[in-house]
C-alpha cells in the first residue's frame, strides 16, 4: 500500500511543516512514528481534527529524561529516517542529533525542518512564515496594486517551501542510501524551498518581464483577464483566461463578443478593460456564472469556500476528499497506477501507542513510566 511501504520514519512533533512532511510520507505508505511530548497534541480534545497527525503512530516520550532519550535511539536503530523543526543545536543538548543518531544507525536519512536553515547569522533567530517569505521576495509579490503584500495563509513557507521540500529531500536521501549504504542530513529551510519556488519569479523580473509593483503583472491581478470578480450576492468568480481562444470563450460568457473593448494584452488599458468586467460580472450571481461557464473553456471558475469543496463535481469524481473515521480529508496526491497511497486511519492522541511501540522494541513500559521516561 503506497510507494514508500515498508520506509520507517521517526517524527520528532513540532508544528506545521514538520507533522505536514510527516504526513505526506505516511500517506504514501511510510511508517511513521511520532514522538510526542508527554501531554501533547494540537488539538486537545479534538484530536481526531489534527489532519496532520493522520496515519501515523505516536508515542509521547519526556526528551529530557535519559531514559527517555535512549527510547528514541532504540527507535532510530530500526528507523531509514527521522525528521524534525528544532531550531540548530537544540537536537544536539537533548542528545539526539545527527552524530549521535547516526552513531547508532550509520543508514538513517536525518531530516531537518527551519525557517532560515542550519547556518547564516539568522539561523538560532525565531521566525514564523510571514518572516520566511517575506525575505525570499514572495510576500512583496502577493497582493494587489491597492494592497500591503497579503499572507498566503502559510502556503508557501510552511507548507510549499518547508513541509513539501523536507518531504522531497527526505525520499532523495532515502533513495541514495539504498544504494550506497549510507545516510545523510537534509537541511530543508524554508528560505531556500520558498526561492526554489519562485525560481520563473527570479528569472522573469531580471529579465524585465515582471514588475515589482504589486498587482501590475499578468498573474497577479494585473491583467483584468486573470484576476477575482465579485459577484451579485457577494461571492467571487476566479478568471484565468490568459489565452486568446480562452479570452474570447470568456467575452461570449460574459456578454461582450462584438462590442467595442481595448485589446486583450494593452497594459495601459488594463485598468478600462477591468472596470468593464467588473461591472458586468456584478450582474449575476457566482453560480448563475459558474453556470454559464461550465461548458465553455473559459478558465472561469467559481470561488468556493472550504465548507463547498467537497461538493462540487470535479472533486467528488476525483475523489479528492475523502472520509476517514466519518471525518472529512483531502486524500494523498500525487496518485499512482499501482502503488496506491491510501489514508491507514485517522488522527490519533498524544501516546496513544507508547505501549505498542515500547514492547515491540522489548522495552518495559510499566518501569520506563515510573521513571518518568514516557506518559
Amino acid at each position: 500500500m503506497g510507494p514508500l511501504q515498508g520506509i520507517r520514519i521517526i517524527e520528532i512533533a513540532g508544528i506545521g511543516p514538520g507533522p505536514f512532511c510527516g504526513m505526506l510520507l505516511a500517506d504514501m505508505g511510510a511508517e511513521v512514528i511520532r514522538i510526542d511530548r508527554p501531554g501533547g497534541g494540537m488539538f486537545g480534545g479534538n484530536a481526531d481534527y489534527d489532519y496532520l497527525n493522520r496515519g501515523k503512530r505516536c508515542i509521547a516520550v519526556n526528551l529530557k529524561s535519559p531514559e527517555g532519550v535512549e527510547v528514541v535511539l532504540k527507535l532510530v536503530e530500526t528507523a531509514d529516517g527521522l525528521i524534525e523543526g528544532f531550531r540548530p543545536g537544540v537536537v544536539d543538548k537533548l542528545g539526539i542529533g545527527p552524530d549521535i543518531v547516526c552513531a547508532r544507525n550509520p543508514k538513517l536519512v536525518y531530516g531537518h525542518m527551519t525557517g532560515w536553515g542550519q547556518d547564516g547569522p539568522w539561523s538560532k533567530m525565531a521566525g514564523h512564515d510571514i518572516n520566511y517569505i517575506s525575505i525570499t521576495g514572495a510576500l512583496a509579490a502577493i497582493g494587489k496594486k491597492d494592497s500591503g503584500p497579503v499572507p498566503p495563509l502559510a502556503l508557501v513557507g510552511d507548507f510549499g517551501g518547508g513541509g513539501l521540500m523536507l518531504a522531497f529531500g527526505m525520499v532523495c536521501a532515502l533513495m541514495e542510501a539504498k544504494i550506497s549504504g549510507q545516510g545523510q542530513a537534509v537541511d530543508a529551510a524554508m528560505i531556500d524551498g520558498v526561492s526554489v519556488l519562485m525560481a520563473s519569479f527570479f528569472g522573469a523580473q531580471q529579465v524585465g518581464f515582471w514588475n515589482e509593483k504589486r498587482g501590475t503583472n499578468m498573474l497577479d491581478s494585473g491583467a483584468p483577464y486573470y484576476d477575482t470578480y465579485e459577484c451579485a450576492d457577494g461571492e467571487y468568480i476566479s478568471v484565468g483566461a490568459i489565452e486568446p481562444q480562452f479570452y474570447i470563450e470568456l467575452l461570449e460568457g460574459l456578454g461582450l463578443s462584438g462590442r467595442e473593448l481595448p485589446d486583450q494584452n494593452d497594459m495601459e488599458q488594463w485598468p478600462l478593460l477591468k472596470e468593464t468586467f467588473i461591472e458586468v460580472i456584478k450582474l449575476k450571481t457566482r453560480d448563475q456564472w459558474a453556470e454559464v461557464f461550465d461548458a465553455k473553456d473559459a478558465c472561469v471558475t467559481p470561488v468556493l469556500k472550504m465548507s463547498e469543496v467537497a461538493e462540487h463535481p470535479q472533486i467528488k469524481a476525483r475523489g479528492t476528499m475523502v472520509d476517514v473515521d466519518g471525518i472529512l480529508h483531502p486524500g494523498p496526491a500525487p496518485r499512482f497506477s499501482r502503488t496506491k497511497a491510501k489514508i491507514k486511519h485517522g488522527a490519533v492522541d498524544s501516546g496513544e501507542h507508547t505501549d505498542e511501540i515500547l514492547n515491540a522494541l522489548g522495552l518495559d513500559a510499566s518501569a520506563l513510566r515510573e521513571m518518568g521516561a514516557v506518559c
